[in-house]
């Protein structure tokens, strides 16, 4: 878990966890923001948590994504099984043991990750609907587009969890944008479940928002057509470029044409797009995924 002044929503998260139907939970904390009324919650809550199970670390204070890429990569914390979480959600009861049973059927050696969809709910806890629902097959031809999960539905095999540590990557767009793209990139599996497990709880403080709702969707096409995503990839592409050594032949052969797409006319990237196979989790998306190719904002 991540914080950063997490004083208003952060008890209900805690207790949450503390309630998980799953028998064996260690909770790291990092703490980016070093504030009084998040600091005295983390404090009360270790004196008895599952007896007392509980570290609280400081964070790196270099944003959300750092704070969660330094827990992911910290080699202190070690087991079978990795889930990130926000401070500000609700898990339901039975969600760790949900993703443990879900990642057991996948060989020990393979990397995997379960993650699923959201319920949404208010500052008070009332459900106020869900998060996009994707149907498509995970992929790293999906990857590459876009991100199918938020970080706080995510749960790590060890091989995957070593795989991170492996790549050593830091400057990312997103932790579960890099998790997604990594994972599949090496051949590993991503399990998608389209029953929400958690309480994705929306308020003025998200630093990152449902994603859900054709506004978020209509946003999602603009910055498509922007040059913002067209960063974003580069960033992609230059971490991916550096743990080649963990992909699949094909999906190095892929990156290479992902990254000279730019120099390509707009015929040869609609070719490309067509012939690679990459595409959105949605209609919509997949066609203003083939018009930013036309304007040359991938």
């Amino acid at each position: 878990m991540c914080t950063y002044y997490g004083d208003s929503f952060l008890p209900a998260q805690l207790d949450s966890i503390d309630r998980q139907s799953y028998p064996n939970i260690e909770l790291w904390v990092s703490d980016d923001g070093g504030d009084s009324g998040t600091q005295e919650i983390l404090r009360d809550f270790q004196v008895y948590f599952r007896p007392r199970n509980m570290r609280v670390l400081r964070g790196p204070g270099k944003g959300f994504v750092a704070n969660f890429m330094s827990q992911l990569m910290n080699p202190a914390i070690d087991a079978e099984y990795f889930a990130l979480s926000d401070q500000d959600d609700v898990w339901e009861k039975d969600k760790v043991a949900v993703a443990i049973d879900a990642l057991s059927s996948v060989p020990d050696e393979k990397p995997a990750v379960y993650c699923s969809r959201t319920r949404l709910i208010d500052e008070s806890g009332n459900d106020i609907g869900y998060s996009p629902l994707f149907s498509k097959q995970p992929s790293f031809r999906n990857a590459l587009i876009q991100s199918i999960a938020g970080g706080n539905t995510m749960v790590l095999n060890r091989s995957a969890r070593d795989m991170l540590i492996a790549a050593n990557q830091s400057e990312v767009v997103c932790h579960d944008w890099w998790i997604y793209l990594l994972i599949t990139g090496a051949g590993g599996t991503v399990i998608y479940d389209s029953n929400s497990k958690i309480g994705y709880r929306q308020h003025g403080r998200n630093l990152i928002g449902s994603g859900g709702g054709w506004v978020d969707r209509v946003k999602r096409g603009l910055m498509l057509m922007a040059d913002r995503h067209r960063q974003w990839n580069r960033v992609n592409l230059k971490a991916l470029s550096q743990t080649r050594a963990l992909l699949t032949e094909e999906n190095c052969r892929l990156c290479d044409e992902m990254a000279a797409l730019g120099q390509k006319g707009w015929v040869g990237r609609l070719a490309f797009i067509r012939r690679a196979g990459l595409y959105r989790q949605t209609r919509l998306g997949t066609v203003s995924l083939y018009i930013a190719a036309l304007f040359n904002k991938l």
